[in-house]
Parts: structure tokens; sequence; C-alpha cells
């Protein structure tokens, strides 16, 4: 029996709709997943104990701290992520055509920055799983290298390196609330040291900016979405949510973190230097906080190795084809290098320092390279950039530019002494 035109025509309609419908759900994940991806990343072993540190010295003035380095996070993730999409380039394919050479610069320095720290992200995995399970740390490194390896062998990797990222932030995220709540922190105080501090450090700024958006973690999410297929100028809309999406959830955990240590200093109680983070968690809450901190600093360190390892590996991917084909095996190879040099050598102390000082330099230079980008029609077409986005991330770049030099200059030293 023949349908009749009307019934064909109504089927096709309803198949195109649910077309549609599938292909915004998928895009929203991804959206989402990228996110996280750029949350998670930041949120490391250095996050906790920065944050900690930082409250302890500067107490509810901390908050002041948080709230101007969320305003420069945003300002610096929506104009890379932004003209990412735009050009569907990456960020080392976005300098090369700002001034060829650049790019490969750039990748240099993000995949030596990213493989440094990424013996970080492995040793506080070892650590996290040490203090969740009595695991011991150099086992628990080897065993979370082979969680996150197993991401990349699956073979819808993006899918499950998103899906790995919300769980272990959402995860993250509660955990640090009901730490936060358990302390009891003043957070009358806290609200209005965050408006009008009484103490403001810089260089606590600097830091909490240049770990949350600096290094590889600048282009995470804006290289995830790409990889995703989601680019041009209709995407816009989506991509800035997203980015400002994923400094968000930063903040969220930032300030659960800062309000829990918080809560700890108001009470008089004694942080123990040798380990800030799972002080605080242990004196909130005993040995069950002890075993959540344990938690945390697990999935805070996964998230990292994956989001290194991912966001690291994309930018030699254009360099040659095979890599290009291949580019899940070289990720598995650089959590492999980073988990063997931890085991065998330990955390390379000088090497760390070095590289965190270099790697306070790719922000500026990063942001520097894509706000050139947008004025070149080669590389954004008929876009136009706001251009409050232009001023203010000028301001960003020169402000970090001079701040990160100086970084350079004082830590440089340290490592000949």
């Amino acid at each position: 029996m023949v349908a009749k035109k009307s019934e064909v025509s109504e089927a096709g309609i309803e198949q195109a709709k649910k077309g549609k419908f599938v292909k915004k759900t998928a895009s929203k994940s991804v959206l989402i997943g990228a996110a996280f991806l750029m949350a998670t990343s930041s949120i490391g072993p250095g996050f906790l104990t920065q944050t900690t540190v930082f409250t302890q010295q500067l107490a509810a003035s901390f908050g002041f701290v948080i709230l101007i380095s969320l305003i420069l996070d945003i300002v610096a993730q929506v104009n890379v992520w932004r003209i990412i999409a735009v050009s569907g380039l990456r960020g080392q394919e976005i300098a090369n055509k700002v001034l060829p050479g650049l790019g490969v610069l750039l990748a240099i320095m993000i995949v030596i920055g990213g493989l440094a720290f990424n013996i970080g992200n492995v040793a506080g995995a070892g650590l996290g799983l040490n203090a969740m399970l009595g695991v011991d740390p150099a086992m628990g490194a080897i065993v979370s290298a082979l969680f996150a390896i197993f991401i990349f062998i699956y073979k819808e990797a993006g899918k499950a390196m998103d899906k790995v990222a919300q769980i272990a932030g959402g995860v993250m995220i509660l955990l640090m609330l009901f730490v936060a709540f358990k302390t009891s922190p003043p957070v009358g105080e806290a609200i209005v040291n965050t408006v009008w501090p009484k103490e403001i450090s810089w260089f606590a700024i600097v830091t909490l900016v240049g770990g949350s958006v600096g290094g590889y973690i600048t282009f995470a999410g804006g290289h995830r979405l790409l990889d995703a297929g989601i680019k041009g100028q209709e995407s816009l809309p989506e991509v800035t949510k997203s980015s400002v999406t994923g400094i968000l959830i930063t903040g969220v955990m930032r300030v659960a973190l800062f309000l829990a240590v918080l809560g700890v200093v108001s009470k008089g109680l004694v942080i123990d230097p040798a380990n800030p983070p799972a002080s605080v968690f242990q004196l909130a809450a005993g040995n069950i906080g002890y075993r959540m901190f344990g938690m945390i600093m697990w999935a805070a360190a996964i998230t990292s190795v994956v989001g290194a390892a991912y966001t690291s590996v994309s930018f030699i991917r254009s360099f040659h084809p095979n890599i290009e084909k291949h580019h899940n095996w070289v990720i598995i190879a650089f959590i492999v290098i980073s988990t063997t040099t931890f085991t065998l050598v330990g955390k390379p102390v000088n090497v760390l320092i070095l590289v965190g000082a270099l790697n306070a330099l790719v922000l500026p230079l990063a942001l520097g390279i894509i706000l050139v980008a947008t004025h070149k029609k080669e590389i954004v077409g008929t876009y136009k950039h706001p251009r409050w986005l232009t001023v203010t991330g000028a301001i960003v770049v020169v402000l970090m530019g001079y701040l990160s030099i100086n970084t350079l200059i004082e830590e440089i030293p340290k490592i000949f002494s």
C-alpha cells in the first residue's frame, strides 16, 4: 500500500524535528562538558593548596581576591573561546597566522608546561587515593593513570571525558559545600570584605588567575568545542555562555573552599602547614573529613591529568598527519611519561619552579595573540569583535604580563640557589 503524500511529508518533518532535537541535545552536552573540562582542569592539587594558604593569610579579604580573579578569568576565556570558534582554528594555528613560527613557540610552552604540571597532577592523584583508601601514593598514581588512559582508549573518548569531568566536578562541589557548612564560617564578614576588603594582595590575584586560566587551561574548553564541531559565528552565544559557565563552576568551588577554611581559621584552629587543605577537612569533620579530602584531591587531580594531557596534545595535532590520526595514543603516551617520571624520579622541584614561572607568561602571550587575531580578516572573516572585550582583554594582557615577568625574575634565582 502506497502512503499518501501528506503522510510522507509529515513523517519527514517529524524525522527532521527529531534529528534537530538530538543534535541540539548533543551540542548542549558538549557545551556543558567543555565548561566542566576547563573548570576541572584548573581545580587541581595546586588549586586546593593556593586557596587554603591565601585564606589563612588574608582571612575574609580573600573574597575580594576571588571576585577580581573571576572577572579577569571571564574576560580572558570569553576572548579566547570566541576567536577559536569564529576562526575554526586551534590556538597554535591562530598564532602561526598572526606571525609565522609563533604557534610553534606557544605549542612548546604549552606542552612542556603541561607535561611538568601533569607530574604534579599524577602525584596529587596518588596522594588522594592514599588519603581516601590508604593506598601507597606511588601505586595510587599508577592506578589513577590507568583510569585516565582508559578514557582515551574508549571509542567515544570525547564523550567519556565530558562525563568524567561533569561527575567529578559535581562530587567536588557537593563535598566542598558540605565541609563549608560544617565549619560555620562568618558569611556576613566574608560578603562585606568581598566588596570592601581590609587587605588586597595582587600576588594572590595573579596566582589565582594563572592557576584558573593560565597555561594549557587557557585553551582547554575552546579546543574541546572545536573538536566536537562547534564553531562559526552562529555558535557564539552558546560558546560565550559555556566559557562563562566554566569560570563560574571554578568560582563556586573556590568560594566553597574559601568559606570552609575561613570557618576553621575564625575558630582559632591551627592548620597543619605540611598539608593545609587536608588539615582543614580533618579539623572540620574528623577522620571522615580526611577521607572526603582524599576523594576531592583524587577527583581534582585525575580531571587535571585528563585536561592537561588532552589540551597539551591538541597543540601538536596539526603539526603532522600521524599525530592527528593517532592523537588519542599520543595523549596516552603523555600520561604514561608523566606517571613514569613521578614513580621513578618523584616531583622534579626545580623543573616545576621554572616551568611554573614560564607558565605565567602563557596567558598574556596567548591572549595578546588572540586580540591581534581579532583584527585579521584572514582569521576571523567578517566577524567584528566587541570593543569592550578588546579593551578589557588588553588590560588583562598588560596586568598579567607585567606581574608574570616580575614572577619570572623572582623564581629563576631560586633554581640556582
